[in-house]
């Protein structure tokens, strides 16, 4: 009888770090140690199963053949792998000599949006910046979610304290600026997010989608109501107007925790914005304006939700403002199914008091030496990047390190930081690709693979809307090469002044675990005594014990450790999101400040919006499912198909254009021109058109094989590097006009 062949395949179980599903993934290696299938772990205590296609490609992304494993020097146009000893030392070399020659304000860096994603970088990278003391830094965040961080300052006293829709409990959703059916959620965290949608409309209730575009979400909801992009503050003021005016406004036990005379001062600031006043504006009837009002009103259990749509805009910090101020004066926050504030298990290193902020005074501390734009909460906008490099004069920037960033594709005004970076005497890129940025680095240092870390989120589960935790143990096994939080360790000290050779990493970051716990009120010895390890696995460890389910090394001997989700491998739920307020304010006054004065000053600005007219297309950015940014588009699994990258433009406006499905047109602004193929969709309102953002990898240099081949077209070459919030200094890439012709 012959003998069964055994499998020798072993499984392996680990949660997502793509994005803030954090989905749990069953991961299947063969015996010569190759992923052959990941799918959803069914028994993972937060997501249930499900999984994303993105979640599904992680095997792809650690074999690609293109992936940076050892570190690499560039000379000339020519990359040479080289050992980790000569990558280092070379750092050592190129931002001493910038020290020398041109002194600490010639020095910078660029932060991208995977460093939230990587267990190292997440929890080091404060660190870096701390050690570095850039005078300047730069970050995917002016791009992104600063006008959330602004107001959230404002508001609450915390810059993170960003609070969420609680949506598996509530029964009327609206949504502003947002589609989860392809993000999965942002500063959102639900499993399986669209099917929470579909139970709101099955038990009864109610989904409302805002949006220039008929999405993938507002395909699965009750009612799509276009906008005009960049008009939604002008909307939402038009809301508060009608709670006000038709008596609906009922804060219930917010009421107490808002500052004094803050809810008369924003009845006063609404009380010009009537629905007739800003319909035209936005394009949406007075009587709809009404109805959706008073619908959300009277549901038992609402949320107004607002992301990237609301935040890139030229109106981004009013837009989030209102965003909460609807939720707080129709008595839908801090309450189940309302607007509500995280619980990590685990506090995300970001949340302790920023020294830089104990003043009170979070903008202005200093201005961008090119144009003269004051710092919002320590940034100016990304755009100006490019101009501190290329313009001369003292303070030019000299030296850049950018970290799993690719502001190349990413930024603003994108052509010209593309030429910029040439200028630069160092260039250092702490990546795993040669892209599009990293190209025009001196020297990649690579870090590791998904799989080969550790991994629990750090700042996600502040949108949280269950405190679930689930700790990954590595997939494969690293050897000896030296990880993120190791290297960034090294470059801030560097930036510092001192030389390589003097770096003891182990020391600073025993500093940095005891100042950690210390922070929590442990002491700092007993910290370090009880560590599972060094590094970010240490880090985790008093960021669990000191939670709000830790066991405080001792205190409270059931309470939550490392080991207590080693013990537990497939997560542990501690339950959904609770009230926190007033416990959570970190304002002067422990009050909700909801008429932040900074904020209301910009009220002149938006009602001359209201009579600005708009001649011509808008433009708005758009994402897919399968992708995410510009950093998973060298998987062929993800990109193959039907060309995601086109020009989506409403059939009326293609026809006034001269433009055909299929066909080619050129869109150009103020700041360029691009070719582009057409897609004729009624899923576009009239007089906007969309173009999907993270694609452009026609660039020579790269060493992305299958991106080049689905190159696309980088929407960032026709954003206006001056066109941004004011107030947040968050780029406004959503409403840019064009104009679209035949290519």
């Amino acid at each position: 009888m012959a003998a069964i062949e055994q499998d020798p395949s072993t499984i392996h179980y680990r949660t997502c770090p793509l994005c803030e599903s954090m989905c749990g993934l069953e991961i299947r290696v063969t015996g010569e140690g190759v992923v052959d299938r990941i799918r959803g772990d069914q028994d993972d205590v937060w997501s249930k199963g499900y999984v994303c296609p993105k979640g599904t490609a992680l095997g792809h992304l650690h074999h690609d053949s293109d992936r940076v494993r050892a570190p690499m020097i560039r000379t000339g146009d020519q990359w040479e792998e080289v050992s980790w000893d000569a990558a280092l030392a070379k750092c050592d070399e190129l931002i001493a000599g910038v020290l020398e020659r041109h002194g600490k304000d010639a020095l910078s860096c660029y932060i991208g949006n995977p460093t939230a994603h990587n267990f190292s970088l997440a929890r080091y990278v404060g660190m870096f910046i701390g050690l570095a003391a850039l005078p300047v830094v730069y970050s995917a965040g002016t791009v992104d979610q600063w006008p959330k961080n602004l107001t959230a300052q404002l508001m609450y006293g915390g810059m993170w304290w960003i609070p969420t829709a609680d949506i598996p409990r509530t029964d009327h959703w609206i949504i502003m600026g947002g589609n989860p059916q392809a993000s999965q959620g942002s500063l959102l965290a639900v499993a399986d997010i669209m099917s929470e949608l579909d139970a709101i409309r099955a038990r009864g209730g109610k989904v409302v989608v805002i949006d220039p575009r008929r999405t993938g979400t507002a395909d699965r909801a009750d009612e799509w109501v276009p906008i005009v992009p960049g008009t939604d503050a002008a909307l939402l003021l038009a809301m508060v107007n009608v709670l006000f005016t038709d008596g609906l406004v009922d804060p219930g036990r917010m009421a107490d925790h808002v500052r004094p005379g803050a809810i008369e001062a924003v009845r006063e600031a609404a009380a010009a914005f009537t629905p007739e006043r800003v319909a035209d504006t936005c394009q949406i009837p007075a009587d709809t304006i009404r109805r959706i009002t008073h619908d959300y009103a009277a549901a038992d259990h609402a949320v107004l939700y607002g992301r990237i749509g609301t935040c890139n805009q030229e109106f981004g910090t009013l837009t989030s403002w209102l965003v909460d101020v609807v939720n707080i004066l129709a008595g839908n926050f801090d309450e189940p199914g309302g607007m509500m504030f995280g619980k990590p298990i685990a506090w995300t290193v970001s949340s302790l008091p920023n020294p830089d902020l104990a003043d009170g005074q979070l903008v202005g501390k200093w201005r961008s030496r090119v144009r003269d734009i004051p710092e919002v909460l320590g940034q100016v906008p990304v755009s100006c990047m490019a101009e501190e490099i290329d313009t001369p004069g003292p303070g030019q920037i000299k030296a850049l390190i950018t970290i799993a960033g690719n502001p190349v594709i990413s930024a603003p005004g994108a052509g010209r930081l593309d030429e910029a970076l040439t200028q630069l005497e160092c260039m250092i890129s702490l990546d795993n690709a040669l892209n599009e940025t990293s190209r025009h680095a001196h020297v990649i240092l690579p870090g590791l693979s998904a799989l080969e870390q550790h991994h629990f989120d750090d700042l996600i589960p502040l949108w949280q809307v269950r405190s679930t935790g689930r700790l990954s143990e590595p997939v494969f096994d690293p050897g000896d090469r030296p990880e993120e939080w190791e290297l960034l360790i090294r470059l801030g000290a560097m930036c510092a002044g001192m030389r390589n050779a003097d770096i003891d990493v182990d020391g600073f970051d025993d500093g940095f675990a005891g100042a950690l716990a210390e922070a929590k009120g442990i002491d700092p010895t007993v910290a370090l005594a009880q560590s599972p390890g060094r590094g970010p696995l240490r880090l985790l460890d008093v960021q669990i014990r000191t939670g709000p389910f830790g066991d405080r090394y001792g205190e409270h001997p059931d309470g939550l450790t490392v080991q207590s989700f080693r013990d537990a491998p497939k997560g542990i739920d501690m339950g959904p999101m609770v009230s926190q307020i007033p416990e959570i304010l970190g304002t002067a006054d422990g009050k909700i400040d909801l008429a932040p004065e900074l904020v209301l000053a910009d009220l002149p600005r938006l009602a001359a919006r209201l009579e600005r007219e708009v001649n011509g297309l808008l433009l708005t950015s758009r994402r897919h499912l399968r992708s995410n940014n510009s950093w998973m588009h060298n998987v062929k699994v993800l990109v193959k198909g039907k060309d995601r990258c086109t020009l989506l433009i409403h059939p009326d406006d293609a026809r006034t254009a001269g433009v055909v499905d299929g066909g080619v047109a050129r869109v150009s602004s103020e700041a360029g021109s691009v070719e582009i193929p057409v897609e004729v969709s009624d899923e576009m309102m009239r007089g906007v058109v969309s173009m999907p953002h993270g694609w452009g990898h026609d660039k020579v240099g790269t060493r992305m094989a299958i991106a080049r081949e689905h190159a696309g077209v980088n929407n960032n070459l026709l954003a206006p590097p001056e066109h941004f919030d004011p107030l947040s200094n968050n780029a406004a890439v959503n409403g840019i006009p064009v104009e679209v012709v035949p290519a």
